[in-house]
């Protein structure tokens, strides 16, 4: 009884603080009329559907009646590979789409729109493409997570030669191939060690015999929660301190660099509803649509809107990061995927 009445108290004040939010964005006039002309946008994402895109989508439709947001729920080289059959074969069916890499593909093709969101002025550079392909929409920021019913607090590693300790060794696991794993991780240590120190790092924590589980990092994390594993390596800060508020045995623990990627929207070229999907992009920009990510437990991009747990953004944890958007991965992404295949397999 008590956890039913605290889940419908809990489901007010998001509802009360989401609307707030809405109130608080006046889309430009003539780009909503253009809109209500197309009535509706499709939109392609690796986003969590009930987590954020249901919320997002619902936030707009209320905001916005008579613009209906469809959506297809893939990871980001499903997306990919989607958009790209679909203009080979003339029948552009996407309007939006989020990323977090493999970006550059799009663009070869000619399959990004340039475009400007009004919500994004004034946002640092580093979230807005300067070439207008691109906004940035939230952030997802990963290092180490591990069982606190397994690693006492004064035994948790907190440094990445922490790692190294043979009592580690084959009690450690992470997605072998994706950037939210193994790849990332390399990234993030040749970036944050310079090259002939990381090189060495990584050839030594090979010999440690990390775990390779080839699911989502949200699953890596809930198998080291159930005691599997002691420790998850490029574990998503949020997933962590969402588990830990509801009891999970699991705490996580900023290496010093952090990985931190850019979740990004935009438009695609031709795409039948451009209107819609760029209103849709705007309110996902614009600090109402950056309510609902803080809401759903994802963290932000917009400086003036905090995440709900504040130490979960470098600034205010006071930790390093390492910042990637989906060009930078793109560029050194098949050097990483070698490393991996070379020094772990």
């Amino acid at each position: 009884m008590i956890k039913s009445i605290a889940v419908a108290i809990a489901g007010l004040v998001l509802a009360g603080s989401l609307a707030r939010a809405a109130e608080d964005w006046q889309p430009d006039p003539a780009m909503l009329a253009a809109a209500k002309k197309d009535g509706e946008a499709l939109f392609y994402t690796p986003l969590i559907a009930d987590q954020i895109v249901r919320p997002l989508v619902k936030a707009f439709e209320s905001r916005v009646p008579g613009v209906r947001i469809q959506f297809v729920r893939t990871d980001a080289v499903g997306t990919i590979v989607r958009m790209i059959n679909e203009a080979q074969a003339g029948k552009v069916q996407s309007d939006v789409w989020c990323i977090t890499d493999g970006l550059t593909p799009l663009l070869q093709r000619g399959l990004v729109a340039e475009f400007e969101a009004p919500s994004a002025k004034g946002l640092p550079p580093a979230l807005v493409d300067p070439r207008k392909h691109w906004v940035a929409v939230g952030l997802a920021i990963r290092s180490l997570a591990y069982n606190t019913d397994i690693v006492p607090k004064a035994q948790a590693p907190k440094s990445y030669q922490d790692l190294l300790d043979p009592r580690w060794k084959a009690k450690m696991a992470w997605n072998p191939k994706s950037m939210s794993g193994a790849y990332g991780f390399i990234g993030t240590v040749i970036k944050g060690m310079g090259e002939e120190r990381g090189m060495a790092y990584l050839r030594a924590l090979a010999k440690q015999n990390v775990v390779p589980l080839p699911i989502s990092i949200r699953a890596v994390l809930d198998r080291v929660i159930a005691g599997e594993y002691a420790i998850g390596l490029e574990m998503n800060n949020t997933h962590a301190a969402v588990s830990a508020a509801l009891g999970a045995p699991v705490q996580w623990v900023p290496l010093d660099p952090v990985s931190e990627t850019v979740h990004i929207a935009g438009l695609t070229k031709s795409g039948p509803h451009p209107n819609a999907g760029r209103l849709f992009v705007d309110f996902m920009v614009s600090r109402a649509g950056q309510e609902v990510f803080r809401e759903s437990n994802y963290v932000p991009m917009h400086p003036d809107v905090p995440p709900k747990y504040p130490e979960l953004r470098p600034e205010q944890g006071g930790y390093k990061a390492v910042v990637y958007n989906p060009e930078e991965i793109d560029a050194d992404l098949d050097r990483w995927i070698k490393i991996y295949e070379d020094i772990f397999r």
